[in-house]
């Protein structure tokens, strides 16, 4: 079985690594911030309190 030049392998890391990070950037910035910078105040979250009897 032949074997790989170190050459070889430094290009297949640096390929994955750049595959890597072009993945986690698109999923960071997929997201629609908008939605998250509303603030939300006491009055309207609303809780649900559940009394179990056993």
């Amino acid at each position: 079985m032949p074997q790989m030049a170190p050459i070889k392998w430094l290009s297949l890391f640096i390929v994955f690594s750049i595959t890597l990070i072009i993945f986690n950037l698109m999923n960071y910035f997929s997201f629609n911030l908008k939605f998250y910078n509303k603030k939300t105040s006491k009055n309207q979250i609303s809780t649900k309190i559940l009394n179990w009897k056993w």
